[in-house]
């Protein structure tokens, strides 16, 4: 049978039981920028690619959703945006009912919820954006893969978007020593992992945030984010990338 009598909604699976609107949405998420996070039990990194505007501003990659909590993406910025503004109403939904700061696993319960509703309706279509949620509450530091397909993952370390896997690697070989590393050291690690898809040679337009223990979710600006990739370009080592 041929894709296309499949491929008009969500609800219609085809014989080999794929479901191409979801495929679709996943590829959206692997032609997007990169973006990588990483944690330990105190911190959480994001780092991700952009893409300056014509007028020369930053487009934001990274979004700030509570003192705890933020995202990055790779994918559809609208959809990306979407997930980001229903997440702001539940945050504030949570503390205006409760008066405190909403927990994550909860919170990303909610969002899986969210994303997974789009996938089972023909009137609908899935969300073309990944995003990487780091937050930090009472049981540490946290880091989540939501994709597409409505899968939620609970990550120490891992990337999405375009030419993702060079920096999976990376992080999947420096794994073991996120855990023991300080705050300054695992942004380094995050900014390293980012590099790999660019080359050492290419200019690097990239947005680092960090959120943690007495740290509140914060996006780094054009001077921090220099200093730390001055910072980075020793490796671990202490030997040149």
């Amino acid at each position: 049978m041929r894709r296309h009598r499949y491929d008009n909604d969500t609800t219609v699976i085809s014989p080999q039981g794929r479901i191409f609107q979801v495929e679709y949405a996943m590829e959206a998420v692997k032609k997007g920028e990169a973006t990588v996070g990483l944690k330990n039990k105190d911190f959480t990194v994001l780092a991700s690619l952009y893409e300056p505007s014509a007028e020369g501003t930053m487009q934001r990659k990274i979004m700030p959703v509570s003192s705890q909590l933020g995202i990055s993406f790779a994918g559809v910025a609208p959809d990306a945006k979407t997930l980001f503004r229903h997440m702001l109403t539940e945050t504030f939904t949570y503390r205006v009912s409760y008066i405190g700061k909403i927990p994550v696993d909860r919170l990303m319960i909610n969002l899986g919820k969210k994303v997974q509703a789009q996938t089972n309706r023909y009137d609908r279509r899935p969300f073309g954006a990944g995003l990487l949620v780091a937050g930090y509450d009472e049981q540490g530091s946290h880091l989540f893969q939501v994709m597409p397909s409505a899968t939620v993952i609970k990550c120490l370390a891992t990337a999405i978007g375009s030419r993702s896997q060079i920096a999976r690697d990376y992080l999947e070989h420096h794994m073991q020593h996120f855990e023991g590393c300080s705050k300054d050291d695992l942004i380094c690690h995050g900014i390293r992992a980012i590099r790999g898809p660019l080359g050492i040679e290419q200019k690097l337009n990239i947005q680092v945030a960090i959120v943690g223990k007495d740290v509140e979710f914060k996006v780094f600006g054009e001077k921090e984010t220099e200093k730390y990739l001055q910072m980075a370009s020793q490796s671990a080592d202490g030997a040149d990338l």
